[in-house]
């Protein structure tokens, strides 16, 4: 089964996360998936949207653990030692939505937790489902969030929301998210494509190339590059401490952590 599928309706495309068994857990070739997908979507006649959601219960419940986010599969056993390149390639596969021509949507539904989040903050724009939960709850298992989420997250809703976000690891519901900016709408669990449609059709109104030309702009004001950079060197020693290993084992074993580095 293709854990990401693609479906076209008129000047929509979506691009779908389909590996709802494993509630939509990230692996990096998941998201490579997910940046081949917007490739297809430049290279489709006719696109104006790109909306991005998942099937299933969850939106995605985060990074795949029991597969340690498939690293070892693209990079060899000995990927920690490589940490820099590791967090390269999860950073360019979920930036390549950013850097896309073409506006981008998010629907977002139950769990969309770490790396889920952090994959639909590449995005424009984001509507939520009134049972929408989120968090990004990497300082719990020993890591920050380095898939642009530290910056992004920042850039969206301020230093102070991002530090109370990230230091806790707390879970928001979708009324606290849309508060405090993480989401543009919310809306009912059963109206949240229909929201997602509408949007887009909306979008679609406007000029192409004023859209693009808009995206560009914001994003070139944003300048969170810095930021991904410094996401990137911050993460590569914690691979390597104690604390790591002991967040990830008390989160299989639904625990407390005990930090070593306290």
């Amino acid at each position: 089964m293709e854990q990401v599928i693609t479906a076209r309706k008129d000047q929509i495309f979506e691009i779908i996360l389909n590996n709802p068994e494993k509630r939509n857990a990230i692996r990096i070739q998941l998201l490579q998936a997910v940046a081949q997908a917007v490739a297809t979507a430049e290279n489709t006649d006719g696109i104006r949207v790109i909306i991005l959601r998942a099937e299933g219960k969850n939106f995605s419940a985060g990074i795949d653990l029991m597969s340690a986010g498939g690293f070892s599969e693209l990079v060899g056993e000995n990927w920690r030692d490589h940490m820099h390149e590791v967090t390269r390639l999860y950073q360019g596969a979920i930036h390549r939505l950013q850097q896309s021509f073409l506006p981008t949507i998010a629907l977002l539904h139950s769990f969309t937790l770490g790396a889920g989040l952090e994959l639909a903050l590449g995005c424009d724009l984001r509507i939520a489902a009134d049972n929408a939960i989120f968090s990004l709850e990497e300082a719990r298992l020993g890591m920050i969030p380095d898939g642009g989420g530290t910056a992004r997250l920042t850039h969206l809703i301020g230093a102070s929301r991002a530090k109370e976000f990230i230091f806790t690891g707390r879970r928001i519901d979708a009324s606290t998210a849309e508060q405090w900016g993480l989401v543009n709408q919310v809306v009912p669990r059963d109206t949240l494509l229909e929201a997602g449609y509408k949007l887009a059709g909306e979008i679609a109104k406007s000029a192409p190339l004023a859209i693009a030309a808009a995206k560009r702009t914001i994003n070139a004001i944003e300048d969170a590059e810095s930021g991904f950079y410094l996401e990137m060197l911050e993460q590569a020693p914690l691979f390597h401490s104690e604390d790591l290993a002991e967040g990830l084992q008390a989160a299989m074993e639904r625990r407390p952590a005990n930090w070593k580095s306290c």
